[in-house]
Parts: structure tokens; sequence; C-alpha cells
């Protein structure tokens, strides 16, 4: 093995997912304690090598790209042959990469290939015995498990928020090294065939500040639902104007909109609002759960917000159990308060 730490960053179009500079963070520790190893990225994909200079001023030592019409799109077999090619060349003592959508994807297919384990989602790092010796959450995030990777390299997704992102030094700079890719179009099975854009806004892995709502998010009597709709569709449509008032209050604080599994479930709104178990792990500086009872499974995904705000009108909720600040009340009436205080308090 060289004395190196490999650490993928997740790019689209040029823009580097801010959990990326979160692993290279992570990364940058890893070769402090052990001694000193070069810190090695790689970066993927169409205007990769932008996001490969800008890995120099992040405090990499050395930064690889690969930007090829075959890997224009993300493509998972793609991106690991490429993974797996830099790793066995470079025989790193660690690859670490963000545990992000793509991150994940990679770090499994790459895992498979190089004979090698995972320590998934950790939340901190040290050594021992030369190997690294990793912190996650498990039970639904109620206890802490520290764990090791007999094999080489040793491969690590971090979680999102986990870790510093490192001071950006404009003063440093490098030439990024290309790379090929490794697999022809004709050998990778899948094909991109069309593209929709999702709706704008705060990515829910990225946010600072996150609102969520759960089922109670439907029950308010006041608002009534166009003529025409039958019960479910009626529920739907309060919902709906519970969400965009969820939103409003996101909005002012520059955060995302978050969904429990029962909200999502429901039909209230789309999955990739969902936080928890089955969805997204968070852990944002502000996480406020509006109608949700916090069941374990959404703990899991949001216990580890660093102030967590409960606004529920059942006072045995469990969400209370964790949250910093409960509200009991309704939150159709304390909701709009608190966006109208926070806008006159931000000037917005």
């Amino acid at each position: 093995m060289s004395n190196k730490i490999l650490v993928y960053i997740d790019q689209y179009q040029g823009t580097a997912l801010p959990a990326s500079w979160e692993a290279l963070g992570a990364g940058r520790m890893l070769t402090n304690l052990y001694g000193g190893a070069s810190l090695v990225v790689l970066v993927a994909g169409e205007r990769s090598k932008e996001v490969a200079g800008q890995a120099f001023q992040y405090g990499a030592d050395e930064a690889l790209f690969a930007d090829h019409a075959t890997l224009a799109d993300y493509r998972a077999e793609a991106y690991a042959a490429v993974l797996v090619k830099v790793a066995r060349e470079l025989a790193p003592l660690a690859v670490l990469l963000p545990t992000t959508l793509r991150g994940r994807e990679l770090a499994a297919m790459s895992a498979i290939d190089l004979d090698s384990g995972i320590l998934a989602d950790v939340t901190a790092l040290e050594l021992q015995d030369g190997k690294v010796l990793a912190t996650r959450q498990i039970y639904a995030g109620k206890a802490l498990s520290k764990v090791v990777c007999d094999a080489l390299p040793q491969i690590i997704t971090t979680r999102g928020r986990a870790f510093e992102k490192p001071t950006v030094d404009p003063a440093r700079s490098g030439a990024p090294t290309q790379v090929p890719a490794v697999l022809a179009e004709a050998d990778i099975p899948t094909k991109i065939l069309s593209h929709a854009a999702a709706d704008g806004g705060v990515s829910l892995g990225d946010a600072a500040v996150i609102v969520s709502g759960g089922r109670g998010v439907a029950n308010n009597p006041n608002l009534s639902p166009p003529t025409g709709l039958d019960d479910k569709q009626a529920e739907i449509w309060r919902a709906q104007q519970g969400f965009k008032m969820l939103g409003d209050l996101a909005g002012v604080l520059g955060g995302a909109v978050g969904a429990s599994r029962a909200a999502v479930d429901a039909g209230y709104i789309p999955y990739e609002h969902q936080v928890g178990q089955t969805g997204k792990v968070v852990s944002p500086n502000l996480y406020i759960a509006c109608g949700i009872s916090g069941a374990i499974q959404h703990q899991a995904g949001m216990r580890s917000s660093k102030v967590i705000v409960a606004i529920n009108k059942d006072p045995e909720a469990p969400i209370f159990k964790l949250a910093r600040f409960g509200v009991v009340g309704d939150l159709y009436t304390l909701v709009p308060a608190l966006t109208e205080a926070l806008r006159l308090r931000l000037g917005k």
C-alpha cells in the first residue's frame, strides 16, 4: 500500500456537492493521523477538470479527473470502473466518498471489485493499530458503534455535515491530471434515455435548516378544498397547502422542506423530501418538525441535528423527547406566526 488517501469528489456539471468537500476534510484528517500521507482526489464527469482544479484550494496534494463522452452522464458502471482502476494503481490506505446517492452506490460497487469492505455513513475517524477506527450510528441513532475494515483499501463514506469543510486557500493551485475512461460505450449496460429537471430549492442533504411536516400537516379544518374532490383528494389538497406553508418558513430561513414517511406514503409530497430510515439522513443545524409524531424510523434520519424544534398538538408525541424546544399547539397557527416574526427579525 502507498502512503496515500484517495477522496472521490461527487460533482455535477462543474459544481461539487458540499458533502464532497467535507469528505475531503475527513481525508485531510486521515493524512495527518497517518503521519503526513498524501491527499489525492478523483473527480469524474462533465467539467470535472474545473472541480479538480478547485480541490487544490481545499487542500488536495494531487488531483485526478476523468472527463469523457462515456462519463458525461452519471452511470454507476462507468464511474465505478474509473474509481476502481485509480484505486488499484494508487494502492491508497483508504478511499473516502461522501454519503450521497452516487457516493453510496460507487462505494458498494467498488468494494466488490477491490475485495474490500465499507465503513458506512461515519461521523468520526481515528486510528487504532494502523487501521481506521470509524464511529457510526446504529439502532436508529440511539447508539454509536466503532468499526474497522480489515481489508485494504479501507472504503469509507462520510455522513453529510459530520466533518468540517477545509478552509479555502486561494493561493494554492496545481495542475490536475487526466485519467482515461475505462469502459467503452458498448460495454456500459445502462443507457440514459432522457432527463427531467427536478424542482429547484435547497437540497435536503446540504441544508443547514430543514422544516419537516408529517400527517398532521393535512389536519387544518379551516381550509375548504375545491368542490368536486373526494375525501382522499381533499386530504391531499389540504396537505399540499400545509407544505406550502412550511415552504414559506423554510424560505425565510434559507432552508429545505422535509417530510416524514407517513406524509410521503399518503401522497402529500414526493419521496425526495423524505427524512428517515428509508429516506434521507440529515444533520442540519436546525430541524423544525411540524405535525410529526416522531416514530423511531423518522428519528433515525434526523436525530443528529444540532437543534431540534417540535410543533405538535399532542403533548405525548415521541418527538418531544428528542427536541430541545417543543411547542404544544396547532401548527396552522404557530407556523405562520413564526414565519412572520422571522421575516420581521431578518428583514425579509
